[in-house]
């Protein structure tokens, strides 16, 4: 092997393990995750901490570390989402917290739905346009990640016209945190429209539930 090839192979084992030594400390370890409880130390513990973080279950500095306190947390959630209360994160609270949470990569798509869609509408009829988010993730019809339901073609206008890309404000952030914790102004929608710039005739005939600002939320 000569010396160029000999650096190439260098450099290319240096670039993999410094790859992997990020990775798997501020990313899931898996698509199924590892069982955490006490004394884990990964990505997973890191995902975990943050979703339920969103949800206003732990309030301490999101670290990677299980310790007491993010077991504490797990429980409290499991308590209320009727869940065996072990202090694990095993596959069914790791399912829970996947539905009604988001990960920090959900919460970025979340507030750029917001603020590409409903920057021009009052803080309720914001965080309105999140709920309907929340209750596509929660509903069987929808794809079951974030990501899924809004990049699902045709799903959103921002997306099909390049708004999405945008840059969200920290109004726009505020809105998906509180539509991820349960605040839903559009009363359990599923879709919403603007009715002045409307043309399809079948979002007029789904049941509607509320009106805010601009938007017509609808079930």
């Amino acid at each position: 092997m000569n010396s160029l090839k000999r650096l190439v192979l260098v450099m290319l084992i240096a670039s993999i393990g410094l790859g992997l030594s990020v990775s798997a400390w501020s990313q899931p370890t898996s698509a199924a995750s590892a069982t955490l409880q006490a004394g884990s130390q990964n990505g997973d513990v890191w995902d975990a901490q943050f979703r339920l973080k969103m949800l206003g279950y732990y309030q301490q500095p999101v670290d990677g570390v299980y310790g007491p306190v993010t077991a504490a947390a797990v429980r409290n959630f499991q308590y209320n989402y009727g869940l065996t209360i072990d202090g694990i994160v095993g596959a069914n609270t790791w399912q829970s917290l996947r539905k009604y949470s988001v990960n920090q990569t959900d919460l970025d798509i979340l507030a750029k739905v917001i603020y590409s869609e409903a920057r021009g509408e009052s803080y309720t009829g914001q965080v309105a346009v999140g709920a309907v988010v929340m209750n596509r993730l929660k509903s069987s019809e929808f794809p079951n990640t974030i990501e899924g339901i809004v990049f699902e073609p045709g799903a959103f206008t921002a997306v099909s016209d390049g708004q999405y890309w945008l840059t969200p404000d920290s109004t726009a952030y505020q809105a998906a945190q509180d539509a991820v914790r349960g605040w839903d102004p559009s009363g359990g929608a599923l879709y919403y429209f603007n009715p002045a710039t409307a043309t399809s005739k079948w979002i007029w005939s789904r049941p509607q539930t509320v009106k805010i600002g601009n938007h017509i939320f609808a079930k």
